[in-house]
């Protein structure tokens, strides 16, 4: 569910669009202190990968990190929860026990209660549907300047703090899972992730280069230059915007990138074939699977939907 189609108005045909969903994009990041590239690779493998072992927590011991004249004790543990809360803005706190801690929901909730006693992370439980509610969990102002400031960061990766649209939380939730599951089809290849793009970093920068062409940014040719640079397509004369973006090494090491989409039963029939046309991973809720995909029949796309 991207928040935008950026979009202008059509007055001339251009190049048709590339649909394959997996392309090689040379895309301006960016700079930011932190690691070089050759060294983020391990800094954001999130190792967290449902099933794999934590260090154990006795042999895991804090260190001081400072941040003016503050000092804060951190676990390497700690290090990586801080560090996926500010990839994706916000985690479900049942996908965080899952992936990040290997399912020790009570070592998490012991880094938690650590996080925000020092006022480096929040968390909020959420009205959904019905009775449901979701548990959140994100970094506070103070957690994303001390992640930054620890250098840890690899460069050229957002880091996000607050919860601040309440009523998609469930959805921006669910974005951390659907990176786990598009993670590891890339990691079964020989591949590895290297940065996750939102779809806030995206809507941005295409805004922000937006202004800066000519005719209020309405002429088709230019839009089309536009969206190649980001590697992205233009559909019916809008760009569509992936819910995220990731970008990984291959088992040859070349850098490529796959955009996503996170489609549920609320879509209507005009909003997935844009998707899909734009050449984007489908993922869906399984109940919601088999009414996107006859919308994708009947106007005759053959998209693949991938189960979350």
């Amino acid at each position: 569910m991207s928040r935008e189609t950026f979009s202008f108005d059509p007055r001339r045909s251009g190049e048709s669009p590339r649909h394959d969903h997996e392309r090689n994009k040379d895309v301006p990041r960016p700079r930011r202190r932190g690691r070089p590239r050759e060294e983020m690779t391990e800094a954001l493998r999130f190792d967290g990968r449902e099933g794999r072992p934590l260090e154990p927590e006795r042999e895991d011991s804090p260190r001081a990190y400072l941040l003016g004249d503050r000092t804060f004790l951190l676990r390497d543990s700690e290090l990586k929860t801080m560090t996926e809360l500010g990839t994706f803005r916000l985690v479900a706190a049942t996908d965080l026990s899952r992936f990040a801690y290997a399912n020790d929901a009570a070592r998490m909730e012991r880094d938690l209660d650590r996080l925000k006693a020092q006022g480096l992370v929040a968390e909020r439980t959420l009205p959904t549907s019905g009775r449901k509610a979701l548990r959140v969990v994100a970094l506070t102002k103070t957690g994303k300047r001390l992640l930054e400031n620890t250098n840890l960061v690899p460069e050229g990766q957002a880091i996000y703090h607050g919860i601040v649209k309440p009523r998609e939380a469930k959805h921006d939730a669910e974005l951390y899972r659907l990176f786990q599951s598009e993670a590891a089809r890339i990691e079964n290849a020989g591949g590895r992730p290297l940065r996750v793009v939102l779809d806030y970093e995206l809507q941005r920068d295409l805004n922000r280069e937006r202004a800066r062409l000519t005719e209020g940014g309405n002429d088709p040719r230019e839009i089309e230059r536009l969206a190649a640079h980001h590697g992205l397509a233009v559909v019916d004369g809008r760009i569509p915007v992936p819910d995220m973006r990731i970008e990984y090494h291959t088992a040859e090491f070349e850098i490529r990138s796959v955009d996503l989409e996170l489609a549920t039963r609320h879509y209507r029939p005009r909003g997935i074939a844009e998707k899909a046309k734009a050449g984007f991973s489908l993922y869906s809720h399984r109940e919601d699977a088999a009414r996107l995909r006859r919308i994708l029949d009947g106007q005759e796309l053959s998209a693949r939907i991938f189960a979350l």
